[in-house]
């Protein structure tokens, strides 16, 4: 019903910088809250950033001045713009978006698949 496919990922030098989008799509009435998170192997997964519909904010101190969360309504669409990226970026990101679809009431958390971010040194 609802399906959320994350893209831009990639290999990038320390420093580079990389923009990561988020598209949700199928049944959706209206989207809440969305998340960007990462893994990296043999870590949990840690939340990066957050934006609620309004536009407000957070981010994990350790990507703060660096990346910036920002959301498209209209697209049902997430970014993540990541600048000054570091080796210990490394890591699977992935977008969570609370959706109400038109089946239900109650807002439900979906998950993309996760796209790979690659940082050498």
């Amino acid at each position: 019903q609802v399906q959320l496919v994350e893209s831009g990922g990639g290999l990038v030098q320390t420093g580079g910088s990389l923009r990561l989008s988020c598209a949700a799509s199928g049944t959706i009435f209206s989207i809440d809250t969305m998340a960007w998170y990462r893994q990296a192997p043999g870590k949990q997964r840690e939340l990066v950033a957050t934006i609620t519909r309004g536009g407000s904010t957070n981010y994990a101190e350790s990507v703060k001045g660096r990346f910036t969360i920002s959301r498209d309504n209209a697209k049902n669409t997430v970014y993540l713009q990541m600048n000054s990226l570091k080796p210990e970026d490394t890591a699977r990101y992935y977008c969570e978006g609370e959706i109400r679809s038109f089946y239900s009431s109650d807002p439900i958390n979906y998950w993309g698949q996760g796209t790979q971010v690659t940082v050498s040194s």
